[in-house]
C-alpha cells in the first residue's frame, strides 16, 4: 500500500472506536448511505475521515472528468458510454481514492456544476462545467459543518448520494453524470441541528467526544507530536496496521455479496424500529444493510442478532422521534432496553 505523509494514519487515532467502525463499514459498503459524525471540536473527526482514503484500494478509471468505471457501462457518463461501451480494450488510469471537500460557503452551481445556456441556444451544443459532485464520483465527499449548509444544498447533496447520479437542468436543457460517493458529514451540535428529514437521509450516525481517560489523552498528545516531528517515520511505524485494515476492507467487500439474513432477523429489525417509534422504512433497510456489512467485516456469511444489535446503535440514534430542542442521544437508554428485551 502506498504510504501517505500528508495525513495522520487512521489506525493511530486514539479511541473513537464507533467513529472508525462507521467509516470502515461505509468503505466496505458505499450503499449504506454515508455517516454523520456529531461531536465537539477537536475530537479527530476530520483526521479520521481524511486518513480513511489511504486505506482504500486504488481505482481504475477512464480518462474523463468523472473518473468513470471502465467495467460498468451503466454508470458511465454519456461521453464515455458512447466512446467505450462494448469496446474490448480501453485506455484506463489507476489513481488513489479522493477526499473532496465541500466548503460551507459553496453555491449550488459550485456543487452540481453549470450548463452554458447561451452556447446551447446559439450553437446547439451542450456544454457542462463539472462541479464538486463530479470530482467526488467514486470517492469520499467530506462536508465539514454540514449543519451550517443551506438546506436546499443539503437536499441536493443527499439526493445525489441516494441516486448515484447528478442531474442539472437549466432552461429546458439537462445534463447528467455519475455521482457515486461515500458521503461523510461532520457537525458540532452546539452550532445547530439538521432538520429530522435530513438527519434521516444519512445512513449511520455516531457521536464522538473528547477522551476522558488521562493515559489515553497523554497518548493522543504523544502521537501527535511524533507525527508532526517526523511524519514519514511515524507513518512507516503504523504501516503494518494500516496494511492489515486495508486488506480486511478488501476481504469484506468480497464477502458482502455472500452474506445472508433470515426472515426471523428481518422481523427482529422491524420490531426494533416499531418499538423505537421510527418513522418510515429507511431505518429498517439501513439496519439490514448495516448488519450484513458487519457480518462481512467479521468474515461470516450469516447475520446474527449481535450484528443487528450493533447495527441498531449506528442506525437509529438520529432517526427516533424527538421533541423540539431534544438532543439526538436522549433515547439511547430506551434503545438499550429494547435490545436487551429482544
Amino acid at each position: 500500500m502506498e504510504a501517505t505523509y500528508r495525513h495522520y494514519p487512521f489506525s493511530a487515532v486514539v479511541g473513537q472506536d464507533e467513529l472508525k467502525t462507521a467509516l470502515l463499514l461505509n468503505a466496505v459498503n458505499p450503499r449504506l448511505g454515508g455517516v454523520l459524525i456529531r461531536g465537539e471540536k477537536g475530537t479527530a473527526k476530520s483526521t479520521a475521515v481524511r486518513a480513511l482514503a489511504a486505506l482504500l484500494p486504488k481505482i481504475e478509471t477512464l480518462p474523463c472528468e468523472y473518473g468513470c468505471d471502465p467495467r460498468n457501462p451503466s454508470v458511465m457518463c454519456a461521453a464515455c458510454h458512447e466512446a467505450h461501451a462494448g469496446a474490448k480494450e480501453v485506455e484506463t488510469v489507476l489513481r488513489s481514492t479522493r477526499v473532496v471537500d465541500l466548503p460551507v460557503g459553496a453555491t449550488e452551481d459550485r456543487l452540481v456544476g453549470t450548463l452554458d445556456i447561451e452556447r446551447a441556444i446559439k450553437h446547439g451544443e451542450k456544454h457542462f462545467e463539472p462541479g464538486i459532485l463530479a470530482r467526488a464520483n467514486r470517492g469520499i465527499l467530506y462536508v465539514d459543518e454540514v449543519n451550517l449548509l443551506e438546506d436546499h444544498l443539503v437536499d441536493v447533496l443527499l439526493d445525489a448520494a441516494a441516486m448515484g447520479v447528478n442531474t442539472v437542468e437549466r432552461e429546458g436543457v439537462s445534463f447528467s453524470h455519475p455521482a457515486q460517493f461515500m458521503l461523510v458529514g461532520t457537525m458540532n451540535p452546539e452550532e445547530g441541528e439538521l432538520r429530522p428529514q435530513l438527519l434521516d437521509r444519512f445512513g449511520l450516525c455516531v457521536t464522538v467526544s473528547g477522551v476522558t481517560d488521562v493515559d489515553a489523552r497523554v497518548e493522543v498528545v504523544k502521537r501527535r507530536v511524533e507525527f508532526e516531528g517526523a511524519p514519514e517515520r511515524f507513518v512507516k511505524e503504523w504501516a503494518g496496521e494500516e496494511e492489515r485494515i486495508a486488506t480486511k476492507i478488501e476481504h469484506a467487500r468480497m464477502q458482502l455479496p455472500l452474506v445472508t439474513i433470515s426472515d426471523d432477523l428481518l422481523r427482529f429489525i422491524a420490531t426494533i424500529s416499531v418499538s423505537m417509534d421510527v418513522d418510515g422504512h429507511r431505518a429498517d433497510i439501513t439496519m439490514m444493510k448495516c448488519a450484513q456489512t458487519l457480518a462481512a467485516w467479521d468474515g461470516v456469511e450469516t447475520v446474527d442478532k449481535g450484528h443487528v444489535h450493533r447495527a441498531a446503535e449506528l442506525c437509529l440514534g438520529h432517526r427516533m422521534r424527538r421533541k423540539p430542542f431534544e438532543d439526538v442521544g436522549v433515547h439511547q437508554e430506551k434503545l438499550e432496553i429494547v435490545l436487551a428485551q429482544a
